[in-house]
């Protein structure tokens, strides 16, 4: 038998079948029924919305406050100092390698869609008893964006990968899982099937929140493509921009961390920071600067009202429809993503990992805000554009439109085209490559779990949003995504508070 025969054989011993199992039959059923019974599904996910954002909107704001406060504590303690790995290891990857990484897997595509087209939903329909369409709306929407993907939602992964990271480099538990994470509160458990659940309830809760990006992805990935080609758009040109893409994530993974994930992020970093500085240097410069800094002065000064802290009106349902659904949608993915920021974060200190997820998670997203819906509210406002109408009739074209607008717009589409199939490509695939982590008992430092294995997930995360993109039109699917983020939360939510828990009982009993 060759050597890799062999280590093929010892990874695939080292697999937890019965958490590969129970995680894969729950996705395909629930899939099963999302697509033979679409009507009833559509009504289920409304009401399943409804509910649990208006009785448990409080938990999720409440968290997101606690959860930034703590980390900024721990930043600041002396326990910032705790190496990932031994006393004087240099880290795996070099700053800007580090930062892209974990960047392109907190975010992926969902922050060119959002990012462009964000403020348009809170310019129609505004918290707080605000005029819709007036000037003080405006202020809120080109705002409240940034806040939900800024400080509080980065939190949320930090904390998971605080969690993680101590528990695989500090405590040397075997792999970096969610079972092995809660060891000091589950004890031996973490081998039976207390443990088993709690790595299912986090592979399912991944690929559940996972299925909302690439929900909301694909038809962008779509949209430009057809708009580029001239192409008339179909549900099968859907379903084969999904396959296009689970075939890019299922090559990217079988490749690893350094030959696949590492160069994927890298080229997102570079198709990035062009297409921003296209955007930015040949558009309105200066308006989209000044309109960026009143943003940010604004998010600064209202930062305790968008949190929850207090309302200054009326508040609606405007915090359970968006704030407790991204709340939702960071904690669901919060876990995935921290767990993968711990495999690629040997070498650094604990203060360094918080830092830098939150500085390079937030600068990064600002960004993005700041120049992609700057530059589509200056078209609206300015320069008369009818941005707003295209998405009323179809929020992806908008997106699209906002690109095809700046000069040269029709060869800035491909690159965005591309950097739209990068960025999911690194998001799923990191995705891939951490669930075949959770399923696996044990791993070497620098080990990769089985490439079969990854393939596995990667095949595996695009049955979901295929069931989803079949329940109806464009307010149905986004509700649908919506609702699939806040459901599969709830369980997250409970093991992330058991996880930290974890982690600070461990933190107690250093000497």
């Amino acid at each position: 038998m060759t050597k890799d025969a062999n280590n093929s054989l010892k990874k695939s011993e080292s697999i937890d079948w019965q958490t590969l199992i129970i995680s894969i039959s729950a996705i395909l059923l629930l899939s099963a029924l999302l697509f033979l019974f679409p009507e009833k599904s559509n009504k289920s996910i409304e009401f399943a919305f409804q509910f649990l954002t208006q009785r448990l909107g409080w938990l999720y704001i409440g968290f997101g406050i606690l959860t930034l406060l703590f980390l900024i504590g721990l930043a600041m303690s002396p326990y910032r100092k705790i190496q990932l790995g031994p006393r004087g290891e240099p880290p795996r990857y070099s700053g800007l390698t580090w930062a892209g990484m974990l960047f392109s897997t907190g975010i992926g595509t969902a922050l060119l869609y959002w990012g462009t087209i964000e403020w348009i939903d809170y310019y129609l329909n505004p918290p707080f008893d605000i005029e819709p369409k007036s000037t003080e709306a405006h202020q809120w929407a080109m705002s409240y964006g940034m806040f939900h993907w800024g400080l509080i939602g980065w939190g949320f992964y930090a904390l998971s990968a605080v969690c993680f990271s101590h528990a695989y480099y500090v405590r040397k538990e075997s792999s970096p899982s969610l079972a092995n994470a809660c060891a000091p509160i589950l004890k031996t458990a973490v081998y039976r099937w207390p443990g088993r659940l709690v790595n299912a309830i986090f592979m399912i809760g991944l690929i559940g929140s996972a299925s909302t990006g690439l929900g909301l992805t694909t038809p962008l990935i779509t949209e430009s493509f057809k708009t580029f080609f001239g192409l008339k758009p179909s549900f099968g040109f859907t379903i084969g921009s999904i396959v296009l893409i689970i075939t890019l994530i299922a090559l990217s993974v079988s490749y690893g961390l350094d030959r696949g994930i590492k160069r994927l992020s890298n080229c997102n970093l570079v198709l990035m920071f062009a297409i921003l500085g296209v955007v930015y240097f040949s558009g309105p410069t200066l308006a989209i600067t000044k309109q960026g800094f009143e943003s940010i002065t604004f998010m600064v000064r209202q930062f305790p009202a968008m949190s929850g802290i207090y309302y200054p009106g009326e508040n609606g349902t405007f915090t359970e429809t968006w704030t407790v659904f991204y709340w939702a949608w960071w904690i669901a993915f919060g876990p995935f993503v921290g767990m993968f920021i711990s495999k690629i974060s040997g070498g650094r200190t604990l203060g360094q990992l918080i830092w830098g997820v939150l500085g390079y998670g937030t600068l990064g997203c600002m960004l993005c805000f700041i120049i992609f819906g700057g530059y589509a509210s200056i078209l609206e406002h300015q320069q008369g554009v009818e941005i707003i109408k295209t998405f009323n009739e179809n929020r992806h074209a908008a997106v699209v439109k906002v690109m095809t607008s700046l000069p040269l717009g029709q060869w800035i589409l491909p690159l965005f085209f591309l950097l739209c199939i990068s960025f999911a490509a690194t998001t799923y695939d990191s995705a891939s490559y951490t669930l075949a982590l959770a399923a696996t008992r044990s791993i070497r430092k620098n080990q990769d779990p089985a490439r079969w294995h990854r393939v596995l997930w990667a095949i595996t995360l695009g049955i979901l949003p295929l069931s989803i993109l079949s329940i109806g039109g464009q307010s149905q699917v986004l509700v649908g995504l919506q609702t699939i983020s806040v459901v599969v939360s709830v369980p997250m939510l409970m093991i992330s508070i058991l996880m930290t828990a974890s982690f600070i009982k461990s933190l107690a009993g250093r000497k």
